[in-house]
């Protein structure tokens, strides 16, 4: 290189240096024009207005509002003005037509998809639920009419909490027309639901859909911000008035085929909800409101409508006792009825048939278990079935016991539903520690415990298969030890005929006399209950597995003549 090239590079780089250091910053300028402009925009006096007018239209059912202040609704009613007709005023849109449109988007959210004990309050007619779709569902859908001021709605209040200025909205009002952009405001409104019992309801905060078998959380909205894209400036391009509602786009087909058709009006935002703005029901908020709730579901004649309103109670607030309380009562009940319509026994004394469905459902906890196992969803069944009642009252007992350990009854029902659902560690520990908490001196539901600790013993054997198991031995020494608490003749024959159960699965067993023994003392002990049945000895004595030892072998012959029938004279 000469040194001539040299001192031509040399003043080159130097005109290069002074050039960029007089250049503006063009990174910066821009963005800071951009917000000057922002902030200089301002907001159209009517905006805010009409799109609470709107909102509460909607709430209210109010057709003719609705269809005045929407921006679609009134867009079709100008553009069919013909180049032909000389006219300056816009035929009336059909308002019905324009609700029909506005609203089917709100089927999705009106069908209702109970299943089994999942049902919840208004457990008749319309009960709304975003489901997945909350963060793309229209603002419309949190004040449809419904949910609105007026029966049968629960009632809602609205609150403008915001507006800001947007770019301008666009629109051709033909073909090929001129662009039109009008002033863009964006107006948010808070909806407040009045009552927890039937405001609208979606999944909880961070809830996925991982399985079928996994129930979300569900909560109930208390109250959630809508924003509203508002058009204004409109009366100059020939509409009725100067302010309308972009809630959904105008339904524009394309010239060209195979197209996409204009988007009619183009805006920045949408009409919707935004999710992160949710405030959800709390126990704190009408504690009152659920205590009367409850004490109302009890008196409710179908179970449907008891267990959707105490569903509805929890969603709210899940440690609510008098719904626990009441909705554990009546599952356990109604299974127990359930029982009884199998096994077919009619049983007079209440005790007595209380004891019989409750070992119904132990048998067939350890045996075919089909009643216990299949869901309605699952068995595409019309009704729930018995499992859907125990799905439901296993995590209501669950939480009674949690939260009132000194309701034995609470517990006592857990420690036969855990066995029922073949949960074999909490069936066992469950009765284990209650058999260590009650005091010596509280005989009969320390009897109880251990006998039922004994049951749980025996049906992790059955199940289980294995005939070693220790847990059999335990079982009978449970069952003895009950046999010298109890005093009232149907816990002897209870205590008594558990440990002839119980010596079916012992390893090595050939004390054949030994479980005669006991089955004989069973019946002396049966037979002193008050409101014995001889069909329920029967019962007993023809349980499954009891029934094939005891055929097996000649010696208990003389304990299965007490079972036969009577011959008819």
């Amino acid at each position: 290189m000469t040194k001539t090239h040299f001192r031509t590079l040399l003043l080159l780089s130097g005109l290069l240096t002074t050039v960029e250091m007089n250049l503006p910053d063009m990174a910066g300028a821009a963005p800071k024009a951009s917000r000057t402009a922002t902030q200089h925009k301002s907001v159209h006096p009517s905006s805010v207005d009409t799109a609470l007018r709107y909102a509460t239209a909607l709430a209210n059912g109010d057709k003719t509002t609705v269809g005045q202040l929407d921006f679609a609704c009134q867009y079709g009613s100008v553009t069919a003005l013909s180049a032909k007709v000389k006219s300056s005023v816009a035929k009336e849109p059909s308002y019905d037509e324009c609700w029909k449109a506005l609203t089917v988007g709100h089927v999705p959210f009106l069908n209702r998809s109970d299943i089994g004990m999942d049902v919840l309050w208004p457990s008749t007619g319309p009960l709304v639920f975003y489901g997945d779709t909350l963060a793309g569902t229209h603002a419309s859908a949190f004040v449809m009419d419904v949910l609105g001021t007026s029966p049968p709605g629960t009632g809602l209040d609205l609150a403008v909490t915001g507006n800001r200025a947007i770019p301008s909205g666009s629109f051709r009002l033909k073909p090929n027309g001129t662009v039109i952009g009008v002033p863009a405001t964006l107006v948010d409104l808070t909806v407040h639901y009045h009552d927890p019992l039937t405001s609208p309801v979606a999944y909880g905060p961070g809830t996925v859909h991982w399985t079928s078998t996994i129930k979300r959380e569900r909560r109930a909205i208390k109250s959630i911000t809508t924003q509203w894209v508002v058009l204004s400036g409109l009366r100059s391009h020939g509409f009725p008035r100067d302010t309308a509602v972009v809630h959904l786009p105008v339904d524009a087909k394309s010239d060209t085929p195979g197209m996409v058709p204009e988007r009619i009006p183009f805006t920045t935002e949408r009409s919707r909800a935004l999710p992160d703005s949710i405030v959800w029901w709390g126990p704190t908020d009408q504690p009152g409101t659920l205590t009367a709730a409850a004490a109302r579901a009890a008196t409710f004649p179908e179970l449907r409508d008891r267990v959707a309103l105490l569903n509805r109670i929890l969603l709210i607030d899940p440690q609510q006792t008098e719904a626990l309380t009441v909705l554990t009562k009546n599952l356990y009940t109604v299974l127990l009825q359930d029982a009884a319509r199998n096994h077919k026994l009619l049983i007079k004394d209440p005790v007595l048939s209380q004891t019989v469905n409750e070992f119904y459902w132990t048998i067939a906890a350890a045996s075919d278990r089909l009643d216990l196992s299949l869901g309605m969803e699952v068995g595409g069944f019309s009704q729930p079935t018995s499992a859907d009642l125990l799905y439901r009252l296993l995590p209501a007992l669950q939480t009674l016991a949690r939260t009132h350990p000194e309701q034995l009854e609470h517990r006592f029902r857990l420690g036969m539903a855990y066995r029922w659902n073949n949960d074999q560690v909490p069936m066992i520990e469950t009765f284990e520690a209650l058999v260590n908490e009650i005091p010596a001196d509280r005989k009969t539901p320390k009897a109880e415990a251990l006998l039922q600790l004994a049951w749980s013993r025996i049906n992790k054997v059955a199940w289980n298969r294995i005939l070693h198991d220790p847990d059999s031995v335990r079982a009978y020494e449970n069952a003895k030890a009950s046999l010298e608490l109890t005093e009232r003749p149907l816990d002897k024959f209870l205590a008594e005929y558990t440990m002839a159960y119980s010596m079916i699965f012992m390893p090595n067993y050939d004390d054949k006399g030994q479980m005669l023994h006991h089955l004989t003392e069973a019946k002396r002990w049966f037979d002193e209950i008050p409101g014995k049945d001889d069909d329920v000895w029967r019962y007993f004595l023809h349980s499954e597995l009891l029934k094939a030892v005891l055929d097996a072998d000649p010696v208990f012959q003389p304990i299965l003549v007490t079972a036969e029938k009577p011959k008819e004279q």
